[in-house]
Order: structure tokens, then C-alpha cells, then sequence
């Protein structure tokens, strides 16, 4: 009988789940947002605030967290969007377009509930203006510094061809 006592709570044992919690970093909750809103249509971009934008400015960089606030639970998310949408679109087809990507990758990258999507409109630009306004410093540092190096080779192209005809003008007075 002993040994059906053992055998009972080997079994009891073996099906007990370990214990432990999954949680997730704001910054992956904002990652899954910022990957998710990529291709909205509508959508050009989310504002990050004045340092973000700062810094943005500065750099290039293309952080997909910037201007996407969290509150994340153990089962639940909300979001909080400041975005800049085009001119021409609507911003109620925008949301819901917000709503469904968003409620779709946090449900499949993390089973959370997606509870709450708070957007505010921050800009309405057109397309063209948007592109103007996301040329940084490093982009135009970048810039002029090709053009300098274009302008330079052409320079010692120039250079080296006037020589080379000099010296084949001498080479001709000389026979």
C-alpha cells in the first residue's frame, strides 16, 4: 500500500506548475506599439515631446518608443498616443486603425487586454512637410560633408588634368 501512497504523490508532484509571474517592461509594450502603428494609413508619426524631438533633431535615430506612454498590468494595457496625422485623412478611420493593430500585436506578442487607447492629435501636416521637418543635424552635417568631398575630388580631377595638359604642352614644344 506504501507503494500507491508514493506513487499518488510522485504523480500530484509531477503535474504541480511552477511557480513564478510573467511580467513586461513598459519598454516592450511600447516596442510592440511603436512596431505595430508602422503602417497605419494616415498616421505620420508620434511626437515624442520637446526632448524627444530635440534629440531627434540632433540624431537620427528611430526609436519606436518615443511619444508612446504605457500603464501595464498583469492582464490589462493602455496606451496614451501624441500623434501628427496627414492632411486629408480622417482621424476617427485613423483610430480605429490604432485600435485594431494595436489590440491585435499586444495580444499576440504578450496575451494582455488592450483596455484603454487614449490619442490626442497633436499636428495635421502634409506629407512634404513632415519629410522637411525629419531632416536632422547629423543629416545635414552628413550632407555637407559629401558635397565638400564631391567638390574636393572635382577640384583634384580639375587639378590633375590641367597638369597633365601642361605637361603634354611642354612634352610638344620640346621636340
Amino acid at each position: 500500500m506504501s507503494t500507491e501512497t508514493k506513487t499518488t504523490q510522485n504523480t500530484a508532484t509531477e503535474n504541480r506548475q511552477p511557480k513564478g509571474e510573467l511580467t513586461f517592461d513598459d519598454k516592450v509594450i511600447q516596442k510592440v506599439v511603436g512596431y505595430a502603428i508602422e503602417n497605419v494609413t494616415g498616421l505620420l508619426g508620434v511626437d515624442g515631446g520637446f526632448v524627444a524631438n530635440i534629440k531627434n533633431k540632433i540624431v537620427n535615430t528611430d526609436s519606436p518608443t518615443d511619444g508612446i506612454g504605457v500603464e501595464v498590468g498583469k492582464e490589462q494595457v493602455a496606451v496614451d498616443l501624441n500623434i501628427i496625422m496627414e492632411y486629408g485623412h480622417n482621424a476617427h478611420d485613423i483610430y480605429k486603425q490604432l485600435t485594431e493593430v494595436i489590440t491585435k500585436q499586444v495580444r499576440e506578442t504578450t496575451s494582455l487586454t488592450l483596455v484603454e487607447l487614449n490619442v490626442e492629435v497633436v499636428d495635421i501636416q502634409t506629407q512634404k512637410e513632415f519629410d522637411a521637418s525629419q531632416t536632422s543635424l547629423q543629416d545635414r552635417v552628413t550632407d555637407a560633408g559629401r558635397t565638400i568631398k564631391e567638390k574636393t575630388s572635382d577640384g583634384v580631377d580639375a587639378v590633375k588634368k590641367t597638369t597633365s595638359q601642361a605637361v603634354n604642352d611642354d612634352d610638344n614644344r620640346v621636340k
